[in-house]
């Protein structure tokens, strides 16, 4: 377990404390019979610390990335699947117009 899933859990944990503590602070209001306005500053810095952790975390753990090729071999489409009962052509979507259609015509 790397230090990116170690950093993700920790902020995971730091989102759910500030989600405890917005539902204990509206608790304590509706005893007082305050209104609601917003969290307290202090559940707001940890809501920012919870995600930028969960960011950090989310962009470190799957890997390293890498470039999409669009003219790769390895995107085009080789054979057509074995179930040809599946392939329906003729749906109603050919009755909407064609981009030739839409052209404006002179």
């Amino acid at each position: 377990m790397g230090i990116g899933y170690v950093v993700g859990i920790i902020g995971g944990a730091i989102l759910a404390h500030a989600a405890y503590a917005t539902i204990q602070y509206r608790t304590v209001l509706k005893i007082t019979e305050e209104e609601f306005t917003r969290p307290p500053m202090d559940v707001m810095m940890e809501l920012l610390l919870g995600l930028v952790l969960c960011m950090w975390a989310g962009l470190s753990v799957p890997a390293k990335f890498l470039s999409v090729l669009p003219h790769s071999e390895e995107n085009r489409i080789v054979s057509l699947p074995a179930n040809l009962d599946f392939m329906i052509f003729n749906h109603r979507g050919s009755a909407l117009p064609s981009d030739t259609d839409l052209k404006l015509k002179k």
